[in-house]
């Protein structure tokens, strides 16, 4: 079996279906004052941004497009809640083949995702009820 393991946390992700909405949240209840200006990937057919706390990132997610994956989700959670939670990895090639290996569905080949490395997303039945992302850890 492989030495292979998940490295630091890097986010949690949550849905939101406003990201000014949730940002002012961040900002006015909890006092966070780093909060990145949105970005947007269409193909993943997500805005986002990011929360930055001295230890982790909190990145919001709002539906960008009608085939957004979060629309459903969404409609699930009309006010938002936890999407996912992301774990640095090494290798991202490397991640996916041992997921595979040790029986995980994973839910999708390695692309960009919002910090510029390479992700990929192991399904929620494999990891009790929670959408794991795993994310190669940016080399600078």
């Amino acid at each position: 079996m492989s030495e292979f393991k998940i490295g630091p946390l890097n986010h949690v992700g949550v849905a939101v279906p406003s990201i000014e909405e949730a940002a002012n949240t961040y900002r006015e209840l909890y006092g966070a004052i780093d909060i990145t200006e949105p970005g947007e990937m269409e193909a993943q057919g997500v805005r986002f941004c990011f929360v930055n706390l001295p230890n982790s990132q909190i990145e919001l997610i709002e539906p960008f497009g009608e085939n957004s994956p979060i629309v459903n989700f969404l409609k699930k959670n009309p006010k938002g809640g936890q999407h996912h939670v992301c774990f640095e990895v090494d290798d991202i090639h490397e991640a996916k083949k041992v997921m595979e290996e040790r029986g995980a569905t994973v839910l999708n080949e390695p692309r960009i995702g919002a910090h510029g490395t390479l992700i990929i997303f192991v399904h929620p039945k494999n990891s009790n009820g929670v959408l794991i992302e795993l994310m190669e850890a940016p080399k600078h």
